[in-house]
């Protein structure tokens, strides 16, 4: 074999070796770390085997590299697997992924599952990703609470329900609604105000309604039955268990109140057209009075025409002097007459008020 061949095979053999120690370098490298991503998921997954959460560690590598916390999500899905409820991996990802509550949102599901009330996953994270406290509607669902209706806060209102009877007395009430969560209606229904709103409007309603303040006292349960048979738990999330009159008290009379204001209203009213009527008479007084001396007025220039008649009589031949006197102690006569009777009247009007 000549020279150059044999540098040839010593330089293959030469760069072969150093291929395959390099080669090998970068297996060791990715099995070093390999063993320590195992082993640093060894023991979530050793859980996830033994559970049945289904979940591999090339899984819990993905969830690493897309920064999702794999630890709470093996947890939460071993939970759900033990409770008998079947959720998906990505279901948990995208939830956690979307800013909602992994653990509060599984631990309503396996309560709900527990207590036998239908609650999917995808409606359980719907009701948390809107901002509502899903796991307290499980337990309200499950255990039903009591509403205070009015508020028992102060900024809110008033501490009593006020409604007035038919036959005018005012009664204060203050119920205790109890409510189960409606979790289909959970989203889009609405909350506890409408209830406290609706329960206090049937109330006051109920109390307007009867006859006779006494017959609610008797029996508040007819105020519960009348706000009971109005529905106003639709629409809402909660459904109405029972209203329950916690304090019934008797107010003032508002029918004598409003009856007395009536009075004085119409007494007021009376007296503005008895002043218009005594305004009127007055005016008309006035009116005759003026009508009066414009009669006499027309007597006092018919009475001046006479002499010019007489004068004129004379004048004409109509009348001699004898007729003229005649008249004159007719005219005479008649004066001293009208003189006589005026004072006789006077004398009597003395002795009537003597």
């Amino acid at each position: 074999m000549s020279p150059l061949i044999a540098d040839g095979w010593t330089d293959f053999f030469t760069d072969g070796r150093t291929w395959l120690v390099g080669f090998g370098m970068i297996v060791v490298v990715a099995a070093i770390v390999f063993v320590f991503i195992f082993l640093s998921f060894l023991n979530l997954w050793v859980q996830c085997v033994l559970t049945g959460a289904d979940i591999s560690i090339f899984n819990l590598l993905w969830m690493k590299l897309r920064k999702v916390n794999y630890d709470l999500i093996v947890k939460q899905k071993i939970a759900l697997v033990q409770a008998g409820v079947t959720v998906s991996t990505s279901e948990m990802e995208a939830h956690f992924l979307s800013g909602g509550d992994v653990e509060k949102t599984a631990f309503s599901v396996i309560a709900a599952h527990k207590a036998n009330i239908n609650l999917p996953w995808n409606i359980a994270a719907a009701i948390n990703l809107a901002g509502r406290d899903v796991l307290d509607a499980v337990r309200t669902s499950v255990n039903p609470k009591v509403i205070e209706c009015p508020s028992p806060d102060p900024a809110k209102g008033k501490s009593m329900l006020e409604g007035v009877c038919k036959n005018g007395i005012r009664l204060k009430a203050r119920a205790r609604v109890t409510v189960r969560t409606k979790l289909e209606r959970l989203i889009g229904g609405a909350t506890e105000e409408t209830i406290i709103a609706r329960v206090g409007e049937g109330i006051v309603a109920a109390i307007g309604a009867a006859e006779h303040h006494t017959d609610i006292l008797a029996n508040p349960h007819r105020i519960s039955e009348a706000v009971l048979k109005k529905g106003l738990d639709s629409q809402t999330a909660f459904e109405i268990v029972s209203i329950d009159i916690a304090e019934l008290d008797v107010g003032d009379n508002v029918g004598a109140r409003l009856d007395l204001k009536k009075a004085e209203r119409d007494l007021r009213v009376a007296q503005a057209q008895a002043e218009m009527r005594r305004a009127a008479a007055v005016a008309r007084e006035q009116e005759m009075k003026a009508l009066v001396e414009e009669n006499r007025a027309k007597v006092v220039l018919a009475e001046a025409e006479v002499p010019l008649a007489i004068a004129q009589a004379f004048r004409d031949g109509h009348l001699g002097v004898g007729e003229y006197y005649n008249l004159r102690n007719v005219q005479a006569d008649t004066s001293m007459r009208n003189a006589i009777a005026s004072v006789g009247a006077n004398s009597d009007n003395k002795d009537a008020g003597k």
